[in-house]
């Protein structure tokens, strides 16, 4: 029998009723105790390392959890986290980067209600992802409401529905049904993962809107090493305002830009209109393409972590392998099954392929 590791880092799952709301109160151990089925499937050990409402949640607490995994990586088959809906996604994709190439699975879950209300969505998630941490799934995935999703992939797309997160611009992993995991894609892996211990977490998030002009950005990178700009549709930025000029001269002091935009399918394609030709052509910001934000954010982190300089950045953001990073060899891990991120050239070349097949509209 498989033997997995119960990391409780808080959210709804574990809440209970407080005279100020929910709130994290439930550790791992009473968690389990409502899953006596769970003996049935496979053997568990309980850590608590955090409590928190996932609003909460920073980056050196993923690093948390990722020094938890690697200390107890040869110890166990499989890993599930129970984890807050709200930034589940962000813990995700932040995972995803940090734990490389795992042939373990690391299974994220939680809930819309708590394990304790009598209509609640927690039992079902946790034996799911239990499931799926006893199976062949290598790689980090979130497991909710019978879904598994990339874990840089997942965006939580309702705030209520137990159908919480929605898996953007690519496939479900697999699904549950009567407690069987149906697989459609497995994610490839590495003999061993690679782990990674360093973020810079001065990443800041720009939303456009309207008649905005560059002052906040410039407030932002004032203040960040890089500035992801969601734009509108499939991106560009507002010729007035100023916004080419900030960009320029703030890239020209070593921050790093990138473009994504605020539509959740398809993607960005930036070259497309003359609002976005130029930042390409001219600044080479950097495009986020199909990846979700939370991802773009969590790579962003991980990428500024390891290196500051322009081309070799350039080279991981766009990366379809994670090379060598810090003078030890990598595992050769195909991110391609992590983001479905090509290199720029093939990227532009895959989106010149499909507006030729008229598969975009730009309307």
């Amino acid at each position: 029998m498989k033997k997995i590791l119960l990391i409780g880092t808080g959210g709804t799952i574990a809440s209970d009723v407080t005279e100020d709301g929910l709130a994290p109160e439930l550790t791992t151990e009473q968690l389990l105790s409502h899953l006596p089925a769970i003996s049935g499937i496979c053997d568990v050990d309980c850590v608590q390392l955090l409590n928190l409402d996932s609003t909460n949640m920073r980056p050196e607490h993923w690093l948390k959890m990722v020094r938890c995994i690697r200390e107890n990586y040869g110890r166990y088959d499989g890993f599930v986290i129970t984890h807050g809906t709200d930034t589940m996604a962000y813990t995700a994709a932040a995972l995803s980067y940090l734990i490389q190439g795992s042939p373990k699975p690391v299974v994220l879950t939680g809930a819309q209600k708590p394990i304790g209300f009598d209509s609640t969505d927690s039992k079902i998630n946790l034996t799911d992802a239990f499931r799926c941490a006893a199976s062949d799934l290598p790689g980090v995935s979130i497991v909710f409401n019978s879904h598994v999703i990339l874990g840089t992939r997942a965006r939580k797309t309702r705030t209520k529905s137990f159908q919480a997160f929605s898996s953007i611009n690519y496939p479900d992993l697999g699904v549950l049904r009567d407690g069987v995991l149906l697989r459609y894609i497995r994610q490839d892996c590495a003999a061993a993962p690679f782990f990674c211990d360093a973020l810079d977490t001065k990443v800041a998030l720009l939303k456009l809107t309207p008649g905005q002009d560059r002052s906040a950005a410039d407030f932002l990178l004032e203040r960040n090493d890089a500035l992801i700009i969601e734009s509108f549709g499939v991106g560009g930025l507002p010729e007035q305002g100023g916004f080419y000029d900030c960009l320029r001269d703030w890239m020209a002091q070593g921050k790093f830009i990138v473009l994504t935009t605020q539509v959740p399918s398809e993607g960005s394609d930036v070259g497309v209109y003359h609002v976005g030709h130029s930042l390409k052509a001219n600044l080479r910001v950097l495009e986020a393409y199909d990846m979700t934000t939370e991802a773009v954010v969590a790579k962003l982190m991980w990428i500024l972590g390891q290196t500051h300089d322009r081309a070799e950045a350039e080279r991981l953001f766009y990366a379809t392998d994670t090379g060598a990073l810090d003078g030890v060899e990598a595992k050769g891990y195909d991110l391609y099954m992590v983001e479905a991120n090509h290199t720029r050239a093939d990227l532009e070349a895959r989106m010149e392929a499909k507006r030729a097949a008229g598969e975009f509209s730009y309307e």
